[in-house]
């Protein structure tokens, strides 16, 4: 069986997506698959359900263990949020999401 055979109701085990946050200030993410970029501003993190930025002020990668698929941020941190992936798009800016 080829891959445009294969039967969708069989699926493989999607891996856990977890996300622990200590006082604003220590953040936790399991189920990374990627970081694609970050600075003390904002991280956009790849993971098994998506793409997620983290916003915040003096953000810091504490621990990356890209094996296991896990990520550390220190900092103080402001929003978590998904993007959309049906639009195909990576992270925009403000002015992008108040003109729409």
């Amino acid at each position: 069986m080829n891959y445009y055979e294969k039967d969708p109701s069989v699926r493989a085990p999607q891996a856990e997506h977890h996300i622990k946050m200590n006082n604003r200030r220590n953040l936790e993410i399991s189920g990374v698959k990627e970081v694609d970029s970050f600075d003390n501003e904002e991280f956009l993190l790849q993971t098994v359900m998506g793409y997620l930025i983290v916003r915040g002020e003096n953000l810091q990668m504490k621990n990356l263990d890209v094996g296991e698929g896990n990520v550390s941020i220190k900092g103080k941190i402001f929003e978590l949020s998904y993007l959309d992936e049906h639009h195909g798009e990576k992270a925009k800016g403000f002015f992008s999401k108040l003109f729409k």
